[in-house]
């Protein structure tokens, strides 16, 4: 059978600019939230989309030839 989708957990991102970053930060602290920055520039974030795009058309066609292997070796199945 085929893999099961994993169960993705939801992923908030917050935006920090220069012009939001004190606001962003001290609001965080009020929630008891210790503040972490992973930096990208809006070019690399666009180069990460891109590669998660690309991770999923390869999943795809790797689903695709995994069922043109059942069909061969199992026959096609009438449903």
């Amino acid at each position: 059978p085929n893999a099961e989708t994993p169960k993705m957990d939801e992923l908030n991102f917050i935006i920090i600019t220069s012009e939001n970053a004190e606001e962003v930060f001290a609001k965080m602290k009020e929630s008891g939230k210790d503040p972490v920055l992973f930096g990208l520039s809006d070019d690399d974030y666009e180069v990460l989309a891109k590669n998660f795009a690309h991770i999923r058309a390869y999943i795809i066609k790797q689903n695709a030839t995994l069922d043109e292997y059942r069909k061969y070796y199992e026959g096609e199945k009438d449903e």
